[in-house]
């Protein structure tokens, strides 16, 4: 396996116009802690990740209440307008701080379900793979698409589509170069993965997890609380 250092990068300056409320879903408490604080312990004792650094919002005021002691575990920095923008501050900061980081893991802050298993295997498999990869999942439902009006237009045949997931696992170098490229031609990327693309890159799809949620609505805090209640039954299970 390459041995490269590895640095975890957590987007956390989002607004959340999707979700609502007066909270920022990222700071929202579940199960005692916020959901950022979940995101990042996923990688707070991994043997294999050098550093851990999280992009706020230059007006951010509530990080360090949030996360309580795992601020002194963590640098952060701020981000910029858009998600792309702040990734892109946080692997300059990455650059300049630790210059022998050699990969970067990018996750959504409001994916606080990580598994230990998930992101091992990400790191086994993508380590080998020169243009990195991603968590997903291959997609199952049946797609429709929608009009203007929510009627269904079309069915999508979903055969060989997944669903993008995170961490999202690249080389820093080739990232930066590839979101810079992306956003010179106006691109809009919708995740990393995106901008390797568009660099013709191919990123390795590895196997995600059905637990590994993203919150987007109010209905999705729910079912996190549920996965993680029953993650803390097993693992406290004689």
């Amino acid at each position: 396996m390459n041995t490269g250092k590895v640095h975890a990068l957590i987007p956390a300056a989002g607004r959340g116009t999707r979700y609502g409320g007066t909270v920022l879903k990222q700071y929202l408490p579940v199960c005692g802690q916020a959901v950022l604080a979940h995101a990042i312990r996923a990688f707070q004792f991994h043997p294999m990740i050098s550093g851990i650094t999280v992009v706020l919002a230059a007006d951010d005021q509530w990080f360090d209440a949030a996360v309580g002691r795992l601020a002194t575990a963590v640098e952060t920095v701020s981000g910029g307008e858009t998600r792309a923008q702040s990734v892109r501050n946080g692997l300059r900061f990455i650059a300049e701080k630790h210059p022998q980081t050699d990969w970067v893991l990018i996750h959504d802050a409001a994916r606080p379900c990580l598994s230990a298993e998930s992101l091992d295997r990400l790191l086994e498999q993508g380590l080998q793979c020169e243009d990195g990869a991603i968590l997903a999942m291959p997609v199952s439902d049946t797609l429709k698409r929608a009009g203007t009006a929510q009627e269904i237009t079309a069915t999508l045949d979903r055969h060989g589509l997944w669903a993008a997931q995170t961490p999202q696992l690249f080389r820093l170098g080739a990232l930066s170069d590839a979101i810079d490229a992306a956003q010179r031609d106006g691109r809009e990327l919708t995740d990393e993965a995106s901008a390797m693309e568009f660099a013709g890159a191919r990123p390795k799809l590895v196997m995600g997890s059905v637990a590994n949620i993203k919150i987007t609505r109010p209905s999705d805090l729910a079912v996190v609380e549920a996965w993680l209640k029953r993650t803390e039954m097993t693992n406290q299970a004689p």
